[in-house]
């Protein structure tokens, strides 16, 4: 049963035109905008060329929207009544909740792999093998929390309010994250923020992999305690549901 759904939800997923647009080709868009444009300089902050930097930022970019993008998945499942029909089926909460993580991570995992091909054959990025792979890894590992939080706005939004949440979650998460603007150049608030935000540990954890110094257990913890968090929250919710049902 675990591995029927898991094949119809990366099916899904891999029809859906509109999600693939904003997980793939906008990435590679905004890469090759970036990093033509400052490739060739170095971050003070992070002690990559910029090209890394960017690179590791779009991967991230992709990577967050494959997990994101399940929302919307979600909740037409609930709005059509779909998950009233799995919970008469020997798929468990925990089954549905990692079958869903599993095919972000999937997607996510695909995403992160075009992001650095374009970035090494159309910039011509240099980084080791083992950074190119302990990067491409931290980001995936990395998007778990985000494929949670995806399920969380699935169970809770209704359709005409999940876009507009998803949209506020994903460009607040992309900020926080530094994705898109660099944080040392917004007030220091913002930074101090940021640190609570998954985005700026996947963004970091990215970043060590490619080079970055810094104490690797930090950006694992805070990752995997917001993944416990909303692990127990999701099987809080999909039990009421069940119990109610």
């Amino acid at each position: 049963m675990n591995i029927r759904y898991f094949g119809l939800e990366m099916s899904r997923q891999l029809r859906n035109a509109r999600s693939l647009i904003f997980t793939f080709a906008v990435p590679v868009a905004m890469l090759l905008i970036f990093g033509s444009t400052y490739g060739a300089q170095y971050d003070s902050a992070a002690h990559l060329q910029w090209i890394i930097v960017t690179t590791v930022q779009m991967g991230a970019y992709g990577a967050m929207m494959a997990a994101l993008a399940q929302a919307f998945t979600i909740v037409n499942e609930r709005s059509v009544g779909w998950n009233r029909q799995l919970r008469i089926t020997p798929l468990s909460g925990t089954g549905y909740m990692i079958t869903k993580v599993s095919s972000a991570l999937a997607v996510g995992l695909l995403s992160i792999i075009v992001v650095f091909a374009v970035s090494i054959l159309a910039l011509h990025a240099h980084l080791p093998v083992q950074g190119w792979i302990m990067a491409g890894l931290g980001l995936w590992v990395g998007i778990i929390p985000f494929a949670l939080i995806a399920i969380l706005i699935g169970q809770f939004a209704k359709p005409s309010f999940a876009q507009p949440l998803f949209m506020v979650t994903f460009l607040g998460l992309a900020m926080l994250g530094g994705l898109w603007v660099p944080l040392d150049i917004l007030p220091t608030w913002v930074g101090n923020v940021a640190q609570a935000a998954p985005s700026y540990w996947l963004n970091k954890l990215g970043q060590m992999g490619a080079g970055l110094t810094g104490n690797i257990g930090t950006p694992t913890i805070v990752l995997g305690a917001w993944s416990l968090v909303l692990a127990a929250l999701i099987t809080w919710r999909y039990r009421r549901d069940s119990a109610r049902a």
